[in-house]
């Protein structure tokens, strides 16, 4: 199936998507996120990250202040606020390529976009906050919507669904037309099918091979595995033990299931070593947009 094109215009910015495959970088401000914890915490180190990644070819950069890693520790609306605001506002004057805040409070959210991010990463779809939607129909953002099997303090609680493609596209639906209702316009929406969020190993392997089954839905469409728990899973080792999330197994396991997810139909990739995916786009760009003459 050829991958739907799309052009997503707002603000000040404009993203081609389909033909070629947009990166977005993980830039996490936790103490405890399941992949690199602690790493880019302070923020001068968070600030030399994000440079790096636009560097590395980074389209977006996507900031959350909260681990949504199973069973995470919940954080205060100030704590969040202290994580994430002042590196949007430094970085909005300092980077052209748009600034994502991954966050589940609309609280948060109109902070982050009055600081300059202009993109909203809402793994809950709506339903922690259903005043997020009205954040992004007001301030012309980007509004991602993933899908979600209850919430992080659950989701990995013996997940089962009758039918994964049909349960993950009507609730994905059903989020699309919650934010239309509240002003925002169709083509400022994302949808993301949530791998790792409330799935069992089978089944992100299941989505990631039916990805296209989510272009009927008419909106742009966002892959995050990397480093997820399915891969390490996969790849457990000799001594039955599960590699580390920045193992150099798992970054190649990231990068096939990005491989794998272009091909299947997504618009953008959400990862955390930019520089190893922007090779793996240009090859897999390349070889989805062949053609003979």
């Amino acid at each position: 199936m050829t991958t739907k094109q799309y052009t997503l215009s707002w603000q000040n910015h404009c993203l081609e998507l389909g033909e070629h495959t947009r990166i977005m970088g993980i830039l996490n401000i936790t103490p405890d996120s399941f992949s690199d914890g602690g790493k880019f915490f302070a923020l001068d180190a968070a600030l030399a990250q994000a440079e790096k990644m636009i560097a590395a070819g980074a389209d977006i950069i996507d900031i959350g202040g909260e681990s949504t890693r199973p069973f995470p520790e919940p954080v205060s609306i100030e704590e969040e606020t202290r994580r994430v605001i002042p590196l949007i506002e430094y970085l909005s004057k300092k980077i052209a390529i748009p600034i994502s805040i991954d966050t589940t409070k609309s609280v948060i959210a109109r902070r982050a976009v009055s600081a300059g991010a202009s993109i909203i990463n809402d793994i809950s779809a709506l339903r922690l906050d259903p005043d997020m939607a009205e954040v992004a129909a007001k301030n012309d953002v980007l509004l991602i919507l993933m899908h979600m099997k209850g919430t992080p303090s659950d989701m990995q609680v013996s997940p089962t669904y009758d039918d994964l493609l049909g349960a993950i596209k009507n609730f994905l639906n059903q989020a699309i037309l919650r934010a239309e209702k509240s002003g925002v316009s169709k083509n400022k929406i994302i949808i993301d099918p949530g791998i790792g969020f409330g799935k069992t190993v089978q089944h992100n392997l299941f989505l990631i091979n039916n990805l296209n089954e989510f272009q009927e839905l008419n909106v742009p469409v966002l892959l995050g595995s990397s480093r997820k728990a399915f891969i390490r899973k996969i790849l457990v080792q000799a001594e039955k033990t599960e590699p580390k999330p920045d193992h150099p197994l798992v970054e190649t396991g990231t990068q096939a299931s990005v491989a794998a997810g272009i091909m299947g139909g997504a618009h953008i990739v959400r990862v955390h070593n930019v520089a190893n995916t922007s090779a793996t786009v240009k090859i897999i760009d390349a070889i989805r947009n062949s053609v003979l003459t």
